[in-house]
């Protein structure tokens, strides 16, 4: 398992007019317009098939549930297959079961399925190499949580990290709001936020991290999907994020994210890499 290699097949969820009207009870900046969004979504797709993805539509209905767009959160890819977890944000418990038809018509078996008390966001974890997987443990992710993805991997190394308490529970915080991984020596991240001992994890392993600004973590900076080694896609906002990656030797392809990004999902957040090279 990889989140770095050349993405080959990707599992998105378009938004569904719909399901937008709730906006304000998911926690959503500004209500998003339905035909935007849909226009966002489409170029987006487009966007990462012209990269070399194949590009899975997920289209089961999640009434009531604009978050549902964020394909990341509700599943974990492991070595055996797919774990649908159990999101912590109680509006979206119905995603993982919606996504399990897709996944199974991509040919991606259910290896697992999440409990109670058990809690964790796809947002909160991702490879850092072919056997180890960084956890956050924050209000998304619970003990149970990270307990239960340490038994369903037994043969990965899982290693948590608490994540800061910021703007508290109401306000959505994962791992992957502070990191993302562009290869196998290289991270973007919130350096500030950052847990002391995943700093200390990766200088040890020799990987760089290119820092975001400040002025920029709170427009998702972060947020950041490898389409490839050293080949990123960014939202097209962050320009001064995008010139230090460019620095960093990184191809920046971005994407104009205004209505998709308004409940705080970014790149990572809108897509489920189902293969990678």
């Amino acid at each position: 398992m990889n989140s770095t290699g050349t993405l080959r097949r990707v599992l998105v969820r378009p938004p569904r007019a719909d399901e937008l009207g709730r906006w304000p009870d998911f926690g959503w900046r500004a209500e998003p317009d339905a035909s935007a969004i849909a226009d966002e979504h489409a170029a987006l797709c487009g966007l990462l098939a012209r990269a070399g993805a194949e590009v899975v539509l997920a289209g089961e209905p999640v009434p009531g549930n604009p978050d549902a767009i964020y394909a990341y959160d509700p599943v974990l890819i492991g070595p055996e297959g797919a774990l649908l977890l159990r999101i912590g944000k109680a509006g979206r418990l119905p995603e993982a079961e919606a996504l399990a038809p897709p996944l199974t018509a991509a040919g991606i078996p259910i290896a697992a399925r999440m409990e109670a008390p058990a809690t964790a966001d796809g947002g909160d974890m991702f490879w850092l190499d072919d056997c180890t997987l960084l956890v956050g443990r924050g209000y998304r992710t619970n003990d149970a949580g990270v307990a239960w993805i340490r038994e369903a991997l037994p043969d990965s190394e899982v290693l948590a990290f608490d994540l800061p308490h910021l703007n508290g529970r109401s306000q959505v915080l994962h791992l992957m709001s502070l990191v993302s991984p562009l290869a196998d020596d290289l991270v973007v991240a919130y350096l500030p936020l950052l847990p002391v001992r995943l700093v200390e994890l990766l200088e040890s392993r020799g990987i760089e991290i290119v820092e975001v600004p400040e002025e920029e973590f709170e427009s998702m900076g972060p947020n950041v999907l490898a389409l490839a080694p050293r080949v990123a896609l960014a939202l097209e906002r962050n320009a001064e994020t995008r010139r230090r990656l460019e620095r960093a030797g990184v191809e920046v392809l971005t994407y104009e994210g205004t209505e998709l990004s308004k409940g705080d999902g970014g790149p990572t957040c809108l897509t489920r890499p189902l293969a990678r090279d």
